[in-house]
């Protein structure tokens, strides 16, 4: 049982991890793809925090989240591999955040070919974030090993 888990842990992980790997690779002066990808999200998330809630954000430099991003897939995949809730938080947090910004469907109508798209890629992270927290349930199911105290031998005598 706990090989199947290791490689559940392994191949779960894999799509984080290999994931930063491509967007360390493409990162460079300007952030790469990631970057000019996340610009124009921004924009319309700060567009809708001004206008619905009234509050402006600060600029917020792109080329340090897609960083941050990195960052919380590989480390966050790192550690899940080998089983630590701290990994599985990690990749909650980047999940969470990237999410809502990343595929805003919500901005087009139905009529729109982007409006599936987007649909289908935020419904498969909604079920990443709910493999996590299912991971983080189990881990806090099993107590922790508990030493076992040797009992007292009986005196013969």
């Amino acid at each position: 049982m706990g090989f199947f888990s290791f490689l559940g842990r392994v191949l779960f992980a894999s799509l984080f991890i290999l994931s930063a790997w491509q967007m360390f690779n493409e990162f460079g002066e300007d952030g790469g793809p990631a970057a000019k990808e996340l610009i124009p999200k921004l924009a319309i998330v700060k567009g809708h925090l001004l206008s619905k809630l009234g509050v402006r954000l600060p600029d917020i430099d792109p080329i340090s989240i897609v960083a941050g991003i990195i960052v919380l897939k590989g480390l966050g995949g790192f550690l899940f591999v080998f089983g630590t809730p701290f990994g599985a938080y990690l990749l909650l947090l980047h999940l969470a955040i990237t999410s809502p910004i990343l595929y805003d469907f919500y901005n087009y109508g139905q009529n729109k070919p982007e409006y599936f798209i987007l649909l289908n890629e935020f419904l498969q992270s909604v079920a990443l974030f709910g493999a996590l927290l299912f991971f983080i349930g189990m881990k806090n199911l099993i107590p922790k090993r508990q030493i076992k105290k040797r009992a007292p031998k009986a005196k013969v005598g």
